[in-house]
């Protein structure tokens, strides 16, 4: 018996751009609604979620977005950047490293192994890619998703500061580098 689960590319067209920008924007603010005033989380969401921006980084080919699908309803996305110069100093290549931008999934989801299964995914193509590192950063404060990325073998190798607004809150970097690579 096949899972109704279906995690695919997502293609490059206004449907799937507004669909990742509704659910975007809400996973974003079922995690962080509290982390800065209203005034600012509402630019901060017009400036990352929106139709147009989604269909530009769709269009992208340094982009890759993975769309996690029950039976046709968009309940988790992961969003990857190829060679992330997160966390290297200027000295070092970003050439083989791939940076996991977002790994999102629906309030509903979490828990019932949607996240692991698009982080397999994100592995899988990383290691299809030949890439010798995966990045990506986390709140200091959110200890669920530290703890999802501890288990899948990341650990932390920096921070950095992460803007909505005025507010300034602490991202964590974490790396995990690939087998034989």
């Amino acid at each position: 018996m096949s899972s109704p689960l279906r995690i695919s590319v997502a293609k490059a067209n206004p449907a799937t751009a507004t669909r990742l920008a509704i659910l975007g924007r809400q996973t974003f603010l079922e995690t962080f609604a509290d982390a800065a005033p209203a005034a600012d989380m509402n630019a901060f969401l017009a400036h990352v979620y929106g139709p147009e921006i989604q269909l530009a980084e769709l269009r992208d080919p340094r982009y890759t977005f993975l769309l996690a699908e029950m039976q046709g309803e968009l309940v988790g996305f992961a969003k990857l950047w190829r060679d992330s110069d997160l966390g290297l100093p200027a000295s070092e290549t970003t050439t083989g490293r791939l940076e996991i931008k977002q790994l999102y999934v629906a309030q509903d989801w979490i828990g019932t192994g949607l996240g692991a299964a698009l982080m397999r995914r994100c592995l899988a193509l990383a290691d299809a890619e030949h890439a010798a590192a995966i990045v990506l950063g986390v709140w200091e404060h959110n200890q669920r998703a530290r703890a999802f990325y501890e288990r899948f073998g990341f650990r932390v190798v920096g921070q950095h500061g992460f803007h909505i607004g005025s507010e300034v809150s602490t991202d964590l970097i974490l790396r995990k580098g690939l087998a034989g690579r």
